[in-house]
């Protein structure tokens, strides 16, 4: 149970660091083109937020079989 939780609270503030991450890109495209750094970060919360998406999502199946 508290694996559950701590999951969903996990892609709850994933989902609030890739807003903040794409919004960086953004302010950044505004002052020309940004660094490879700036432009890839969004990438790797959205990696952990897909994972944990399919963990949450495939989790009531799991539970029923």
């Amino acid at each position: 149970m508290i694996l559950q939780v701590s999951i969903r609270q996990a892609h709850r503030w994933l989902g609030i660091l890739l807003a903040l991450t794409i919004a960086a890109n953004f302010a950044a495209m505004a002052f020309g083109t940004p660094p490879p750094a700036i432009v890839y970060a969004p990438l790797g919360p959205l990696s952990l937020l897909i994972a944990t998406g399919l963990y949450l999502f495939f989790r009531p199946v799991r539970r029923s079989s």
